[in-house]
């Protein structure tokens, strides 16, 4: 009787490392399915998001808020660069589809209507502050299809976006950069300031 006893002990013991062991592996396939789906990390290289995200910063980008909605105006994307599909870019949304988009005296216009942008850098936008370089007749700029979206950096002058590229496609958004992890000492998301739509229009700024 006690050797059916201790026999059986053993058996739950095994039983117990058993369930532990499929925990540990449920665990680690989880994580590496949230890794490798579901995140995405970035170090960032190059100074064209100053002064939102800084050259040698590290993010967490989530692959999987746009498969729930749509990208929008103001999110910081992680993208494909258009002419080299081995490189990705960062870049902010400035238009979405069905938005028509002018660049006129250093000042971004969404249908008409000016762009409020408190990320930016100050200094003095100079290189390609007009977008299109010829002004489309309607006075409103160039409409977005229902697909595209036109992007740019935060450091307006040391940035290769829309406005040299063009717009981009939706499956060129590969997912939306969340939260800076280094340096620690700024840990914490990087999308708080977005832009909004004023009732300033390029005609009222010109007079």
């Amino acid at each position: 009787m006690r050797r059916a006893t201790e026999f059986l002990g053993v058996g739950a013991s095994r039983g117990g490392l058993l369930t532990d062991l499929a925990e540990v592996i449920l665990l680690a396939l989880g994580l590496y399915l949230v890794i490798n789906f579901a995140v995405q990390t970035v170090h960032v290289i190059g100074p064209s998001m100053y002064p939102s995200v800084q050259d040698q910063d590290y993010l967490i980008a989530s692959k999987v808020d746009y498969h729930f909605h749509p990208p929008q105006r103001g999110d910081i994307i992680i993208m494909r660069d258009p002419l080299d599909s081995s490189r990705d870019f960062i870049k902010r949304i400035i238009a979405v589809p069905g938005d028509r988009v002018l660049i006129g005296q250093g000042h971004v216009y969404i249908n008409g209507r000016q762009l409020n942008e408190r990320y930016l850098n100050q200094e003095a936008w100079t290189q390609d502050a007009t977008w299109p370089t010829t002004p489309p007749p309607n006075g409103q700029g160039q409409l977005m299809g229902p697909d595209e979206y036109f992007v740019m950096g935060d450091n307006r002058n040391h940035s290769s976006d829309s406005r040299v590229f063009g717009r981009v496609r939706r499956d060129q958004i590969e997912a939306r950069a969340w939260i800076r992890v280094l340096p620690i000492g700024k840990f914490g998301p990087i999308d708080g300031n977005r832009p909004e739509i004023t009732t300033q229009t390029l005609q009222s700024q010109a007079a």
